[in-house]
């Protein structure tokens, strides 16, 4: 017994939050500069989605580094980012400075509980956040807390396999790279935390991304063990790999994933 009375689920949770922020502290200058982070197409498409108007509020939830904040500024009247990791906040707010963006605030904050008050915004939006989170609905029942009857939701991030077997070898490769993953979902399974969120999807479109795959293992870890086990983890890929797509062109090793971009009514 070493005397903790904290609940072993609380305990859990807290153990993968200090796995979360100890990942992305050290990656948040390399995902800020990301073509996973600025890919041109996914970037419009989320906008196309949220329809910005010029005098909301909106709300980015883990934020990261702001690029979807700095995005939005100039369409709305105001965007707030919030992110768990003290480090992207402070990247957020230099890169903001920098653009020349004066109506984006950012505050350290939980996406699943950001302490905001009821019907605060217009519209919310979140990426590539929910593959990290466990339990992953209950960022969708803060967001629809947060904004308002008749606002808008925009939530994107990379899709589960729908095949067991492809899903489960795509999940061991993540979680290997970075272990604040928690599990990717499948478009089905979005839908469901929506409705059970007590959100309507509106609209949805699903957005192929391509990688640099050894640039996205190096900004998971240095360590050479790891990137041997991925290097194990990848040669025995199974076939029929959907959302998770290996291919070489020129000696260059590229990553495919299908992002799913979804309008949430509230």
């Amino acid at each position: 017994m070493d005397g903790d009375a904290t609940p072993p689920a609380t305990r859990a949770a807290g153990h993968h939050e200090r796995e979360l922020t100890g990942a992305f502290t050290a990656q948040a200058e390399g995902f800020n500069r990301s073509s996973a982070a600025n890919d041109a197409g996914l970037l419009e498409a989320m906008l196309a989605q949220a329809e910005p108007g010029g005098s909301q509020a909106w709300l980015e939830a883990a934020c990261g580094p702001g690029v979807i904040a700095r995005r939005l500024a100039p369409l709305v009247r105001s965007v707030h980012g919030i992110d768990l990791t003290p480090a992207m906040v402070e990247l957020a707010r230099r890169s903001a400075s920098d653009a020349g963006v004066a109506n984006a605030t950012f505050a350290v904050g939980d996406a699943t509980a950001t302490g905001l008050a009821d019907a605060t915004f217009d519209g919310a939006v979140t990426r590539f956040s929910l593959h990290h989170i466990p339990v992953p609905g209950r960022v969708l029942d803060e967001l629809g807390r947060v904004v308002r009857p008749g606002g808008t939701i925009v939530v994107a991030d990379h899709l589960a396999d729908e095949d067991a077997a492809a899903s489960a070898w795509s999940q061991e490769l993540e979680r290997l790279r970075d272990p604040s993953h928690w599990a990717s979902l499948t478009r089905a399974r979005l839908h469901e935390l929506a409705a059970a969120a007590g959100l309507r999807v509106a609209a949805e479109t699903i957005i192929a991304i391509e990688l640099d795959l050894d640039d996205w293992l190096r900004r998971g870890s240095e360590d050479p063990a790891v990137h041997r086990l991925a290097e194990r983890v990848l040669a025995d890929a199974p076939t029929g790999t959907a959302r998770f797509r290996i291919r070489s062109e020129r000696g260059v090793r590229r990553l495919g994933l299908d992002v799913w971009v979804g309008r949430l009514a509230r």
